[in-house]
């Protein structure tokens, strides 16, 4: 029939479209004929490239990717040009002659040159938004053609040839490509910043930042290691807050919806807060402003501090707020343009995107399970180990599990669970470390120094600079030093070769885009297209509510002349020139620490803070209070670098949750504030609760051991070393280049790949028992094992849970502080005292005992 019409001049008669479904739409398919609603549709915005005139800028093509479907299910369509002013929200259009495209290994659909999109009446049925084809991975499959399986009349030749092919189209595409994450949440935009901090985020973050407050400043306080919570206050927030929305909907109150936005916001708040009892100085260089921690280092006759609430309070909200501006006017140079990884932001993130999904929500419940159980039963094993520390040395915690010499030596298990949770979130080699610490310090070195007594120092006492304690203070403070100006060093050398990189990449960027003739708009197009799905919608919230450097400017320069004004009135041993030199410094010490934080998820906040105390205490002179003048430098020091790091690894987080840098500023605002106020209040309950005659002494459970470090420093930098024992400045400079040669091994192996690398101990690890002895690393490495066993019976079960475990058992543990608080201010003592002591001890058993029986009669 067609053969006849041909022949008789007739035109063939034009067939009808056959229309498809979206959920017919198959990879490398193209001819689709389908009427389909816009759902929602987000416009990217058009990149300029370095040194191009903005004339070629203005001629880059116009792309949205909207999400369009029917009755069957959803699929992203990437708008060009002309195309987006047809694709609006809830509009209904004809695509004709469409195609699809693969990118990152799911489904686009496109129509270009030889299709065409028209408007139509709008359709009558409802889009089926749960069943996105974009969600949808494909891999590319090598399918060989067996020799059986070749049609018949396949020459041998043909038959054992391998046939490939690509069900996939695109040569750029790779098989470990991250999934989308933002084609989940293509349906649900983000809200305006305004929306995404509520009333019940607040309330969230005020009930919950004070408990995690709590459980840090006590760790630090005992153990001198506090861990990141940032995971911990992410679940705990959207337990909370689900749970809120959950029980007012069963009430029938309209709630707003939680999005993972706000989850973030509460993560932030939280973690401001919790972040002031570390950088605060809280477990540092405040407590090593008072006199007990002086005499725990044999330290007489210097100046001290009483360090009263109000003090403490004036300080930080004078020094906390311009942290919060010192790398703002970075903060896009970092996460958008060096897309530095920020490891701790980029793995909350991740956990707050899978919250929000079917599945993860399911996961989060199991967790929260596993947290409330474990959280339990270490909250009863607190409280029963109460009721048998009726005495001193009394209970579980002085239990001398390797026999009472290693006792004597503080070698024995308290049974600690806070210690336990913290060595299985802690790396195996830090534990480690700290293990071999232990045995180097308690184990080896302090026995033999001990048989050196009355030949190379004659004082007994145990916390006097001309003792024993004159070659473990010293020789700790070496080890940091040492390791500090590797690492720094190390930092500094990366962050140059990288910074130099970008910018020998963007400059051969530039020259080939101009030689290009300002390049053209299938160039830019091509650019857009390798960019990423989630990358294009990221910068586009990120940058669309960008905050203003001018902005961050002014707001730096106006606290920093406040704090710069203020900070010599509340501590008179520093000098206005001091605080001003340290908020001239700071900017650029904060930009290194926020660069190296980014590369190596590593802060070197204290690190700084410790040179501070050596620059400022040999200027200011011991007459003068070098050692209060030191520690203050450093408080101001630490908390505005370290606090901006934090900063920028939040905003990481926000860059991949779609939140807006606007409502984490202002998240960032109100958990500092909230750690001002709560920080201090907190302190000041451990001083009243311990004492402050016991608070940073040495042998008692908080014993502040980075404190006792920060005020060793502090001391040699205005005393010299002339207190010191004989010998003791022989054994610190050999600490000192161990110190070095360890990191240089560590260096060394790391870039050779060897296999020992993970035995090699990390030296800042190793010092921490040279002051706080080898009990805690004990409890820690105990942690590890748990982990390690648990991992080798149920791997998956052990990846998923063990975080949540040891938070359960840091929190249950922590939250004892608070009855026991409170039993210790209405003087109820424990009824119970559990002693362990040898057979032929007893002559100590009647000098514990005894006495107290003939005074009873």
């Amino acid at each position: 029939m067609s053969t006849a019409a041909s022949q008789g001049g007739e035109k063939p008669a034009l067939r009808k479209p056959v229309f498809t479904k979206v959920d017919q739409l198959k990879p490398v398919t193209s001819g689709h004929t389908l009427t389909v609603k816009v759902v929602s549709a987000a416009p990217v915005p058009a990149r300029a490239r370095p040194g191009s005139p903005a004339v070629a800028s203005s001629r880059a093509p116009r792309i949205a990717e909207c999400l369009v479907g029917d009755e069957t299910g959803t699929i992203v369509f990437t708008a060009r040009n002309d195309q987006v002013e047809l694709m609006k929200p809830n509009a209904t259009v004809i695509l004709r002659n469409a195609k699809i495209d693969m990118f990152k290994g799911s489904m686009r659909l496109a129509v270009d040159k030889w299709g065409r999109i028209e408007a139509t009446e709008p359709a009558s049925f409802t889009v089926k938004e749960d069943n996105n084809l974009s969600l949808v991975e494909y891999e590319l499959v090598n399918w060989v053609v067996e020799k059986n399986l070749a049609p018949p009349g396949t020459s041998e030749k043909k038959r054992k040839k391998k046939k490939k092919r690509n069900i996939m189209a695109g040569e750029n595409d790779h098989e470990d490509e991250e999934p989308s994450v933002e084609a989940a949440f293509a349906g649900q935009p983000p809200p305006p910043w305004w929306r995404q901090i509520t009333a019940r985020s607040v309330v969230v973050s005020m009930a919950v930042a004070p408990l995690f407050t709590l459980i840090s400043m006590r760790l630090g306080l005992t153990a001198g290691i506090v861990p990141s919570f940032a995971m911990s206050a992410s679940l705990v927030s959207f337990f909370a807050i689900g749970s809120w929305a959950r029980l007012l909907g069963r009430c029938g109150v309209a709630t707003q919806p939680f999005t993972r936005q706000e989850n973030i916001v509460v993560q932030t708040c939280i973690s401001a807060c919790t972040t002031l009892s570390v950088y605060g100085g809280f477990t540092s260089f405040l407590p090593a402003m008072t006199e007990t921690v002086a005499k725990s280092i044999g330290e007489t006759g210097a100046e001290n501090d009483a360090l009263h609430p109000w003090k403490v309070m004036t300080f930080l909200f004078l020094t906390s707020f311009s942290s919060l501006f010192c790398n703002l006017p970075l903060t896009k140079i970092m996460i958008v343009d060096y897309k530095l990884m920020y490891p701790t932001g980029s793995a909350i993130a991740g956990i707050i995107n899978s919250f929000h999904t079917p599945k993860g929500a399911a996961t989060a419940k199991l967790q929260v399970r596993a947290l409330v159980q474990t959280l339990i039963g270490s909250f009863t094993w607190a409280s029963f180990q109460w009721f048998y520390t009726g005495g001193d040395g009394c209970g579980f915690q002085d239990f001398p599990l390797f026999g009472l010499y290693a006792y004597r030596q503080r070698f024995y298990f308290d049974f600690s669970p806070s210690l336990v949770g913290v060595g299985m979130i802690c790396p195996y080699l830090i534990n480690f470390s700290l293990l071999f610490g232990a045995v180097i310090s308690s184990g080896i070195m302090w026995p033999l120094l001990q048989k050196k007594q009355g030949e190379w120092f004659t004082d007994p006492s145990r916390s006097s600079f001309r003792g024993i304690n004159g070659y473990k203070v010293p020789m700790g403070v070496s080890l940091v030093l040492g390791d500090s100006l590797f690492q720094l060093c190390s930092v500094s050398i990366k962050a140059a070769r990288h910074l130099w990189k970008q910018n020998q990449n963007r400059q051969q960027g530039s020259t080939l885009s101009n030689g290009d003739g300002g390049g053209s708009s299938c160039d830019d197009e091509a650019e857009e297209q390798s960019s990423s799905y989630d990358d294009r919608r990221r910068n586009q919230i990120f940058q669309g509510d960008y905050i203003p450097m001018h902005f961050a400017l002014a707001g730096y320069a106006i606290f920093g002349t406040i704090s710069t004004i203020f900070v010599p009135r509340v501590f008179p041993q520093i000098r206005y020139q001091h605080v001003a030199l340290c908020y001239a410094l700071a900017p650029l010490l904060a930009f290194c620490n926020a660069y190296a934080a980014g590369l190596t998820d590593w802060s070197l906040g204290t690190i700084y803070g410790k040179l501070a105390i050596f620059i400022f205490g040999a200027w200011v002179g011991k007459a003068a209070g070098g050692e209060i003048a030191g520690l203050v430098a450093c408080g101001v020091v630490v908390v505005v670098i370290g606090n901006s790091a934090e900063l920028m690894q939040d905003f990481r987080t926000g860059y991949l949750t779609l939140t807006s840098p606007i409502s984490m500023f202002a998240s960032q605002v109100i958990g500092t504030t909230l750690g001002c106020l709560v920080n201090p209040l907190i302190f000041a309950g451990f001083q009243k609760i311990v004492g402050k005659e016991h608070l940073g002494e040495a042998g008692t459970p908080y014993a502040a051991p980075m404190a006792v470090a920060f005020r060793g420093i502090a001391s040699l930098s205005v005393e010299g070393i002339k207190t010191l024992p004989k010998h003791s400045i022989q054994l610190c400079m050999v600490c000192f280049f161990l110190a070095i040669c360890v990191d240089c091994v560590t260096a060394l192996a790391n870039a050779r790949k060897w296999r020992a690398r993970g035995c090699i101990p990390n030296v800042m690890a190793m010092t921490i028992p040279f002051f706080l002895g080898p009990t805690f690393a004990i409890d820690m490495s105990l942690g590890s094992l748990i982990l390690i066993l648990w991992r080798r019976a149920d791997k998956q079960a052990a990846t998923m849970l063990s975080v949540v475990v040891a938070s359960g058992l840091i929190c249950g543990d922590g939250l004892w502080a608070l009855p026991s608080a409170f039993l210790s201010t209405f003087k109820v003592q424990p009824p119970i005292c559990m002693k362990f002591l040898s057979s032929y001890q007893t002559d100590q058993m009647q000098q514990h005992f005894i006495p107290d029986s003939t005074t009873r009669r």
